[in-house]
């Protein structure tokens, strides 16, 4: 492992014992567009997990339904045998269907399939921390999470999952979750611009509970503001490397997991969330997604 891993921005953060680097690195990118079949450059692809581990980062989050089963496979392609200091994160909950829609998949078999494909496909015996991914493609959806947290629950017990966490949820669904199970982590879309889970970050700040948005760039639609741009202008830096800097000055248990399928561009990401904002600029970036 790198010895770079203290100079990252952000420092670490522990789930429950498991130490990570707050800036991780979210494979979904390395599969093809949109997170379906084969990279168009597959050594580029490996290149970019083995620089990810060389920068130090220890947190890398992944899904069986990238691909399906590209991502993972890469994974286990360019770092298997894994220092003993990298956490791999899953999820399930969904499935790909031939369209590139993400139907859910949260049955008890299907959860159970599902953990013990991560199992072989990242070449593991325990999985580090698996999320239950609910809501649908478009977002969160209302609903009980009992059952799918339950069976994973179960699997807990047996010693093939060490951590869960929950993703695509709404805050009555953690509250719902952590009534279940310890729950370590919770995986939601927020950037800038989307700023629902405010209060809900801050809640579970107060609780020790990391908290890691999804698509914190824009996901497939980057972010665009004039108020974001006039800060990345005052400070010389890039509209992106705002956004991520500030995601991690917003709350110490932020994780992030920002995606690329470029070394040059994980690069330009980590230097980039170095960026110490002022008081001013954080007020004025706040603005945003009020």
């Amino acid at each position: 492992m790198s010895t770079f891993t203290a100079s990252l921005p952000g420092g670490t953060w522990t789930l429950a014992g498991l130490e990570v680097t707050r800036f991780g690195y979210g494979a979904m990118q390395l599969a093809g567009p949109w997170a379906l079949g084969q990279p168009a450059d597959r050594e580029g692809a490996l290149a970019v997990l083995r620089e990810a581990v060389e920068l130090g980062i220890t947190h890398i989050d992944t899904a069986e339904a990238y691909g399906p089963h590209i991502t993972n496979s890469l994974i286990r392609e360019a770092l298997h045998p894994y220092p003993d200091a990298l956490h791999v994160v899953t999820k399930v909950g969904a499935t790909r269907d031939d369209q590139g829609g993400w139907p859910t998949a949260r049955e008890p078999h299907q959860l159970r399939r599902a953990v013990e494909e991560n199992l072989e496909t990242l070449g593991l015996d325990v999985l580090d921390l698996v999320y239950l991914r609910m809501g649908d493609g478009e977002g969160t959806v209302p609903g009980s999470l009992a059952e799918a947290l339950e069976t994973l629950a179960d699997l807990q017990q047996q010693g093939v999952i060490r951590h869960l966490g929950v993703s695509n949820v709404l805050p009555e669904q953690v509250a719902e979750a952590r009534s279940i199970v310890p729950i370590v982590s919770v995986q939601n879309r927020y950037n800038l611009a989307f700023r629902r889970d405010d209060d809900l970050i801050d809640s579970l700040a107060q609780d020790g509970i990391a908290y890691v948005p999804f698509f914190p760039l824009g996901g497939f639609s980057p972010l665009q503001s004039e108020a974001l741009s006039a800060v990345a202008a005052r400070l010389d830096s890039t509209p992106m490397s705002v956004a991520l800097a500030w995601l991690l000055q917003r709350s110490p248990n932020i994780l992030l997991i920002p995606g690329t399928s470029s070394v040059a561009h994980l690069r330009e990401n980590v230097a980039g969330a170095r960026l110490a904002l002022s008081a001013e600029d954080a007020a004025e970036l706040d603005s945003i997604g009020r």
